[in-house]
């Protein structure tokens, strides 16, 4: 017997059941097109035509490219936010729960839809002001995991002072893995993380130097050196 041809359909107005998905499609294409050429630089047409509909049937979930671009950006934290609020650090001891959360956040930057939160990273200041309220909503959530387990790490001595800047500069090194770590290289993500956690825990543990301090250290070598 010979197969029966199904009938095509154009893709245009979505049939009930297909618009979550073919909205998670979209959302998935605009943060890869937004990653490697840029959210300038995408049209609605090349979004379209990555997830294979119609230019006009994009509209019906987005009516900007600002919409389509915190959509990326909300769904890159929520994935975030929900990969470390599952580690249930607060159970964990403080350098446990520290190396969870190291390794966690880089395998959320170098897994398969890593596209995620380098658009986060890269291109932020194309967002609206009006547009970040709801990503800085998440962005605060996710902080604030990370926030509780260095206090317990400055309470065990682990991190003696830690300062708002540490977080910044620690969010920093591990956030510039995505421009040079090659998943299928020889550094694996465990040895990776290790190294991230011994570098990020010597560093927070060494103590500060005071500016007045600093600069007598720095008269005392020039004249040392004269």
């Amino acid at each position: 017997m010979s197969a029966i041809p199904q009938a095509t359909r154009k893709r245009g107005r979505p049939v009930k059941g297909e618009s979550a998905t073919l909205r998670d499609e979209l959302i998935l294409k605009s943060a890869k097109l937004f990653r490697t050429q840029g959210y300038e630089r995408t049209t609605v047409r090349d979004i379209a035509a990555a997830a294979g509909v119609q230019a006009g049937s994009w509209f019906y979930y987005f009516k900007t490219k600002q919409d389509i671009l915190v959509a990326v950006m909300e769904q890159g934290m929520s994935n975030a936010l929900a990969r470390i609020e599952a580690l249930d650090v607060e159970n964990l001891p403080a350098r446990d729960a520290f190396r969870a959360l190291v390794r966690t956040h880089l395998q959320t930057l170098v897994s398969p839809d890593h596209d995620f939160i380098p658009v986060l990273l890269y291109e932020w200041k194309s967002l609206d002001e009006a547009m970040r309220s709801k990503v800085l909503k998440l962005k605060d959530r996710y902080e604030a995991v990370w926030d509780g387990v260095i206090e317990r790490l400055q309470a065990a001595g682990d991190w003696p002072a830690p300062t708002p800047i540490d977080r910044l500069l620690t969010f920093g090194a591990l956030n510039w893995v995505a421009q040079w770590y090659k998943p299928d290289g020889a550094l694996g993500l465990d040895a990776l993380a290790e190294h991230a956690v011994r570098f990020l825990l010597r560093t927070g543990a060494m103590p500060a130097q005071a500016p007045a301090a600093a600069s007598a250290a720095k008269r005392r070598r020039a004249a040392k050196a004269g």
